[in-house]
């Protein structure tokens, strides 16, 4: 997956557990497992982009100053 689908699948994560978390406050949720599904897979998206990132660090040289 390229970082803007990641991206894009991070926020409808978050978009659906904000939304079973307010429907959890009025109603009992047919999957409550659900919830800790969706901020596993939340966790997932994180530790996939900062990987992304952190090879992006890596594979830019760095400079040397010489004084």
């Amino acid at each position: 997956m390229t970082r803007d689908e990641i991206v894009r699948r991070l926020a409808e994560l978050r978009d659906e557990q904000l939304k079973l978390r307010l429907r959890q406050g009025t109603e009992s949720l047919p999957n409550p497992l659900r919830l800790r599904m969706l901020r596993r897979d939340i966790a997932k998206c994180l530790t996939f982009l900062r990987q992304m990132e952190l090879a992006e660090r890596t594979a830019q040289p760095t400079e040397k100053k010489n004084d």
